[in-house]
């Protein structure tokens, strides 16, 4: 885990996925993350995108459960890489 400047743990970016199919009506419940989802079958639902805090990813896990979706599981990912001048 990383450290910010303030001496406090940088939760960072997450990856998480469910079972099944989030509808896109859905990703601006769950603020900056990005909202994808794999082919085939049932699919599953993909958020990715930068966590403030533990409060806040606590708050989205909660938010996950209440739409009932099966959660498939929850990864702490490297940040997407921007492209240098």
């Amino acid at each position: 885990m990383t450290t910010l400047p303030t001496g406090r743990p940088d939760p960072g970016w997450y990856e998480i996925r469910l079972e099944g199919r989030l509808n896109d009506r859905w990703a601006a419940w769950f603020d900056d993350l990005t909202l994808t989802h794999t082919t085939g079958g049932a699919g599953v639902s993909v958020l990715r995108g930068h966590v403030a805090d533990q409060a806040a990813l606590h708050g989205l896990l909660t938010r996950l459960r209440d739409l009932g979706l099966p959660l498939i599981s929850v990864a702490r990912v490297d940040p997407p890489h921007e492209p240098g001048p």
